[in-house]
């Protein structure tokens, strides 16, 4: 089976026995799906056979009690048409509806806002028209609404002030015109509107979200749209008074100061109230209740623990949970636990397991810890979940370890921020941010062919700038080995000074790989590294020379073979270094760099010492981490800007915290 499958099929176990027990929801429900499903033409059989019990059937999930109907979801199963009216109106126990990624047509469904206990509608990718009718406002329980890729037109209603639960919006990919309404959403995390024919200055409360939030909008101003300041509008022209004032009598003058003096003792009295309301609220924890995202859709078993899944339907990259049966509550050793800080910023993460088994995903690599997902969460969310294989630690080692991590990670832009993370006896996950600028490693040795633009060498010096920072912070910050440099952890941003690695510090929980025959460390291991889970600060810096060497040649380490033409395990460092004795210097450079010209060589070779002194097969001669950002600076020059976290960061550890190996 493909990658995405496997990740789904490792995280739910089918539940038959459970959807198939108790009672089928009333014979309302049953028949609102039945209708449903006849009045929409769709692609895909789903076997809802009226022999079976609804609460079994495809994209179906009823209560514990299988007494009413709580999630639809039949997302990408090739829905035509418009939805019928009067048929998923009647599912009046719905908390959930996911139709995305069809072809619906005409207005968004008018029985829907009926739905009192509605908290999330995924209606996004389809071919909706019309206008976000005001009624929308009448889903009061409502948490996640996803209308984005379809054709709706109108302006955004300032009736979604209604929703006061709301956690994510997004109406992006749309035709929706007009001025935003000032949207004042205490809970809300998620917010995009870009890509539609909004204009006007976007409102204060909404300006905490990112400018990608927005972009697409030409007549949209103002913060966060740096670039698009709002005009100021031209100086009014000033109204002539009148010759003959009207004057005010004694008793009016009276009567407004007193009415003025009222309405501000009853502003002062309703902010008292406020005050003791919200001091009794944390007192008995409500406000912790409401600002904590609840913990929704983990079932474990009942005996072990482990998590339990359900049906699930596929369609190309596109995989989606249709059923999950719950056998009780979240257990504590099951579930998916963040971990880091999450600064001013940074996106906030709020979902569950639940929410990753319906994400859509695709397979991004396999590396040495195991496989790699893009995840696309309803919402809108983008993750990458790695599955690891081989883990050999108890869940108290497995969490000390990522949650060391994760706290190093959270204070450098180089380190690629990890978020979470899931351990079962069967299946141990990561949850990272997202880079969609791919890796190093693709970008080096990615397709060749014509129109691909190479990358020069202020991109190489920068991105090796950015990799031994990110060293050097986990060495002299955190005294941690990063322990996995390589390329292919190594991810580009659209800024090239904030390339960062990933994949670090994870070494202690997998076994001990078998050493390599006549004791080469090959590739980016360096030579004395016999067992990889205790890598060192200075096998660190072999594998950045190794880095380095590849920018330099764009040739693969892992490519003996065809460095020297033939078949022995000639390992990159050694080529080199056999081409520089020959005095062939020249010859080491990647051939695109060569024909770029430009006054970079000098810089190339200098790099190239830096590379070398790094690989020496010699641990005790290798410079440190800090000295070696150092001299990648003064080489660069005014390539790679200097922040003074990164300055602090590399330059601030004493030569005995440099000298020392990382904690064990």
């Amino acid at each position: 089976m493909g990658g995405p499958v496997q990740l789904l099929l490792a995280l739910a176990a089918v539940a038959a026995a459970f959807a198939c027990a108790g009672a089928d929801p009333p014979q309302q429900e049953r028949s609102a799906l039945q209708a449903f499903l006849a009045g929409t033409p769709h692609e895909r059989a789903l076997g809802w056979n009226a022999s079976v019990p609804a609460c079994a059937w495809t994209g179906v999930r009823c209560d514990a009690a299988n007494a009413t109907v709580v999630e639809l979801r039949l997302p990408g199963i090739g829905l035509i048409g418009s939805v019928p009216l009067g048929t998923l109106g009647g599912l009046r126990g719905l908390q959930v509806l996911s139709l995305r990624d069809n072809r619906l047509l005409g207005d968004i469904p008018s029985d829907l806002f009926g739905l009192p206990r509605l908290r999330s509608l995924y209606l996004q990718g389809n071919l909706l028209t019309g206008a976000i009718p005001a009624e929308v406002g009448r889903l009061a329980s409502l948490e996640h609404l996803a209308l984005s890729r379809n054709s709706l037109t109108g302006a955004v209603p300032s009736a979604l002030n209604n929703l006061t639960r709301l956690r994510s919006l997004r109406l992006d990919g749309n035709r929706l015109s007009g001025s935003l309404p000032s949207l004042s959403f205490r809970q809300l995390e998620v917010f995009n509107v870009s890509y539609n024919d909004l204009n006007g200055s976007i409102p204060s409360s909404l300006a905490r979200f990112s400018p990608e939030s927005f972009a697409g909008n030409v007549g949209l101003c103002g913060p966060p749209l740096v670039d698009q300041p709002c005009q100021p509008s031209p100086p009014g022209v000033p109204v002539k008074s009148s010759k003959k004032k009207r004057k005010l009598s004694g008793a009016a003058v009276v009567a407004i100061a007193v009415g003025a003096g009222a309405a501000a003792l009853l502003a002062l009295v309703l902010l008292a109230l406020c005050a003791v309301h919200r001091h009794r609220r944390a007192a008995t924890g409500e406000e912790e209740v409401k600002t904590t995202p609840p913990t929704r859709g983990l079932t474990p078993s009942t005996a072990s623990g482990e998590m339990t899944g359900g049906d699930f339907t596929s369609s190309s990259k596109d995989i989606s949970v249709a059923a999950a049966a719950a056998a009780g509550g979240a257990a504590e050793r099951s579930r998916l636990v963040f971990v880091g800080k999450q600064g001013p910023g940074q996106h906030h993460y709020s979902f569950d397991l639940e929410d990753l088994l319906r994400a859509s995903a695709e397979v991004l690599g396999k590396g040495s810890l195991g496989t790699s997902y893009k995840a696309v969460l309803e919402e809108g969310t983008t993750v990458v979940v790695k599955r690891l294989r081989d883990v050999a630690v108890a869940r108290r080692e497995f969490a000390a370890c990522v949650e060391a991590a994760a706290g190093a990670a959270a204070e450098h832009r180089n380190l690629v921020p990890l978020r979470g993370y899931y351990y079962s006896k069967d299946e141990k996950l990561l949850v990272v941010d997202y880079l969609p600028g791919g890796s190093l490693s693709a970008r080096l040795h990615g397709s060749r062919g014509t129109g691909r633009t190479p990358m020069d060498w202020e991109a190489r010096m920068r991105t090796a700038l950015c990799a031994a920072r990110g060293v050097a912070h986990l060495h002299t910050a955190h005294s941690l080995a990063h322990g996995n440099v390589k390329s292919s952890n190594l991810l580009l941003r659209p800024d090239p000074d904030a390339a960062a690695l990933s994949d670090y510090c994870l070494h202690q929980i997998f076994p001990p790989a078998p050493a390599r025959p006549g004791g080469s460390g090959g590739g980016y291991r360096a030579p004395e590294l016999v067992d990889a889970r205790r890598p060192t600060f200075r096998s660190d810096v072999y594998s950045l020379g190794v880095l380095f060497l590849e920018l330099l040649t764009c040739k693969s380490p892992a490519h003996h073979a065809s460095l020297e033409g033939g078949d022995g395990a000639v390992d990159l460092p050694r080529w080199v270094q056999s081409v520089v004795r020959e005095e062939w210097t020249a010859e080491v450079f990647d051939a695109e760099l060569v024909r770029m010209g430009g006054s970079a060589e000098e810089e190339m070779v200098a790099l190239l010492q830096v590379a070398m002194a790094c690989v020496s097969t010699a641990p005790d001669a290798r410079p440190d981490a800090p000295d070696v950002v150092r001299m990648i600076e003064e080489i660069s020059g005014g390539h790679g800007r200097t922040t003074t976290e990164e300055s602090e960061g590399t330059r601030g550890a004493s030569e005995e915290e440099r000298s020392r190996g990382p904690t064990p």
